[in-house]
């Protein structure tokens, strides 16, 4: 019975750290560090290298850390949002999540500083950003959203710290990860707008409504589009070129599912769409290598 009880806090564990995410931020990189960065070597150059290995690990902390505070700062709104996934203060007690939470950010920021300094220093930040976010920002208009989206490009962002290469084709990657993260949390807003209304979270949808929120998103989505466009004919790759423009037609489908959505479920929907337009990208990289 203990056993089985030690089993469930692991899996427990493992749900508040969105361990699903953290795979994708492990493959994002390695993805990155081979398709993009190092695409005319052999992806063993990558796999070998154990320093690069450590910077992903410690990506993969500083960022387990970040959904560890995020749940201990939301039990309220959890708890009307989505109250069957309420995990902290339930199954964990508060106080160890923010142990686990200080733990994990030392570690992740250890970690980043045995590789460089400058990584070490770029965790420090993102560390700090991710507990400002839980604390407060998310709680704003736009600005959660924005620095989320920003903390989700720099995991791209950062393989050019540590290579000391400014890749054009990785910032492109790096802004379809921050434009599809900007909407995907602005739509996350949309589906938790109850909970975040009740304990006053002036997020877009709180501040100017739903259909206004919408609107927004609409807006957004033109600049984003417009600089992924002009980015991707700039490297002049035909087949990249080809590959999102296909993604165009999903693309379409999430805009044309975005101006009829207005339920919970609906947004619930689109917000995991959003994610498999990431994966998709990601897919995308390994064009390059071929």
């Amino acid at each position: 019975m203990q056993r089985r009880s030690h089993i469930q806090l692991l899996i427990d564990a493992l749900r508040l750290s969105r361990f699903n995410n953290l795979i994708i931020i492990f493959i994002t990189q390695y993805a990155g560090a081979i398709f993009l960065l190092n695409a005319d070597l052999s992806i063993w150059y990558v796999i070998g290298d154990f320093k690069f290995f450590i910077l992903v690990v410690s990506t993969v902390i500083i960022a387990a850390a970040g959904y560890y505070i995020n749940d201990y700062y939301d039990i309220k709104i959890d708890l009307i949002n989505k109250p069957e996934r309420v995990i902290v203060g339930h199954t964990i007690k508060r106080r160890p999540v923010m142990i686990a939470h200080t733990t994990l950010n030392a570690v992740g920021i250890l970690l980043g500083a045995t590789v460089s300094l400058w990584i070490g220093v770029i965790n420090l930040i993102c560390a700090f950003l991710l507990w400002w976010y839980s604390n407060q920002l998310k709680r704003l208009p736009f600005i959660g959203n924005f620095v989320v989206a920003g903390l989700t490009g720099s995991t791209l962002l950062v393989l050019l710290v540590y290579y000391r290469s400014p890749d054009l084709l990785t910032i492109i990657y790096a802004i379809f990860a921050f434009g599809i993260t900007l909407i995907r949390e602005i739509i996350k807003d949309i589906e938790d707008m109850e909970g975040d209304a009740n304990y006053d979270g002036m997020t877009l949808p709180v501040y100017f409504g739903m259909r206004r929120t919408k609107i927004i998103v609409l807006v957004i989505i033109v600049p984003f589009v417009t600089s992924l466009i002009v980015f991707l004919l700039k490297i002049q790759n035909q087949y990249l070129l080809y590959y999102f423009a296909t993604l165009t037609i999903p693309f379409l489908y999430f805009v044309y599912k975005l101006i009829y959505a207005d339920t919970k479920k609906h947004f619930a929907y689109l917000s995991s769409y959003c994610k498999w337009l990431i994966i998709a990208g990601i897919f995308s990289m390994v064009i390059l290598k071929f």
